[in-house]
């Protein structure tokens, strides 16, 4: 039996991946903190042979420990489940001689300003950035690379939109960075992430993200997914539909950028997520690559879309086999996200839909829970999945399962 290493699997991808080793017969072991591995819940850890106790806040001495253990217990792939956690599993595949990215762009793969440096080196189109300590700094770095507003502004080590914000003018350049610094802080486990100060070309038009699987440095682009966001200075996403239907020629040029951001990265095995905005001329531009499985369940929508299962394919890649990524179907399939209108006090949600197009739904947050508004990712309060045989079918009736719930906040006096 083959053994496999999943470093933090209590996210959304670690259960897809979960299901996909077990049918694959393989062995999970688990690197966790033992705090967090406390939370899991029962199912969770039904499904893994041991959890690996360590301290990702130390990623030397993580990195030391996990290498030992896993060449201890023969294992056989390292696959992060988790954003932050990316670059220690680039160097432990290396450090044990398995398949992985390349190690010497491991922190390019995580860290924003790192990755817009690859970027500008290997010819990706994305938008320019600069990069400061403070904002007095910030400022004379937008006027010397003369950038113009608006202007995205965001922390380089933070994830899930979390202190992002569109900037229209140089007056709230200062509101833009105290939201970047405030909101730049350490997960639970204890990383410690960068706190420089980004500010980014602003690409008018809509997002996009490219699902990818990459084996011995082949890629295989499974699908472009069209994302949903907030408008407005704040951008979260509300949601995800796969596969966006897009004209020909700009599909193509989206996954000749996904190809050329993944090639300056180094990713040779594994997965990766691409994000992408289209420019009203149709011309793709690429934000950022997590090198890692994609959150929002968007390895689901793969496999209710195209009969696709990304996660299988993920550790196959990662174990150095032949992935499978033959679709099976061509239908779609959406995600969309409940998000209260502000932050506040859930006092009641209506009933979910069920029935029609609907897959499966869920509540993350219950009346008299604190919610956070639609500012980031972590503002979410449900779910709804649906499938259909189209995009315009199924983003259709998203919008008609949308419009059915009602949240309401406590009032407050």
């Amino acid at each position: 039996m083959k053994k496999v290493l999943l470093i933090e699997p209590d996210v959304a991808a670690g259960e897809d991946l979960l299901t996909a080793a077990a049918g694959l017969g393989l062995a999970v072991y688990a690197a966790t903190h033992e705090d967090v591995y406390a939370r899991y819940r029962p199912e969770l850890k039904a499904r893994i042979a041991a959890p690996v106790f360590t301290d990702f806040a130390d990623p030397a001495a993580a990195r030391a420990q996990l290498a030992a253990f896993c060449r201890a217990h023969g294992v056989a792939a390292v696959v992060p489940c988790w954003e932050f956690l990316t670059p220690l599993a680039t160097r432990l595949a290396a450090d044990l001689g398995l398949p992985g990215h390349r190690p010497e762009l491991a922190d390019a793969g995580r860290n924003k300003h790192l990755m817009a440096e690859a970027f500008a080196a290997g010819g990706v189109p994305a938008p320019r950035t600069v990069a400061a300590p403070d904002a007095a700094a910030l400022a004379r770095r937008i006027a010397d690379a003369g950038l113009t507003f608006p202007l995205v502004v965001k922390p380089a080590g933070n994830a899930a939109s979390i202190g992002v914000s569109v900037v229209r003018s140089a007056a709230g350049l200062p509101a833009a960075v105290r939201l970047a610094r405030s909101e730049t802080h350490k997960p639970s486990h204890g990383i410690a992430l960068d706190r420089t100060l980004l500010a980014q070309e602003y690409v008018p038009g809509e997002e996009f993200s490219v699902e990818t699987i990459l084996a011995g440095g082949a890629l295989h682009h499974l699908a472009v997914t069209e994302k949903f966001t907030t408008d407005g200075t704040r951008r979260a996403e509300l949601g995800h539909t796969v596969p966006a239907e897009l004209p020909h020629d700009v599909r193509a040029a989206v996954l000749t950028a996904a190809t050329a951001a993944c090639t300056a990265l180094g990713l040779r095995h594994g997965v990766a997520h691409t994000e992408v905005k289209i420019d009203p001329r149709g011309r793709p531009y690429v934000l950022e690559v997590g090198a890692r499985p994609p959150g929002d369940h968007i390895m689901k929508l793969v496999e209710e879309a195209l009969g696709i299962d990304m996660a299988r394919a993920c550790l196959q890649a990662a174990l150095g086999e032949r992935p499978d990524v033959t679709p099976r179907r061509a239908a779609a399939a959406a995600i969309r996200f409940l998000t209260a209108p502000e932050a506040g006090t859930l006092r009641w949600i209506s009933a979910l839909p069920r029935g029609g197009h609907i897959v499966a739904t869920a509540l993350s947050k219950l009346p008299g829970d604190e919610v956070g508004g639609p500012h980031d990712n972590l503002g979410r309060i449900g779910r709804i999945m649906l499938r259909a045989d189209t995009a315009t079918e199924v983003n259709k009736a998203a919008a008609v399962a949308l419009e059915s719930v009602t949240v309401e906040l406590a009032t407050r006096w």
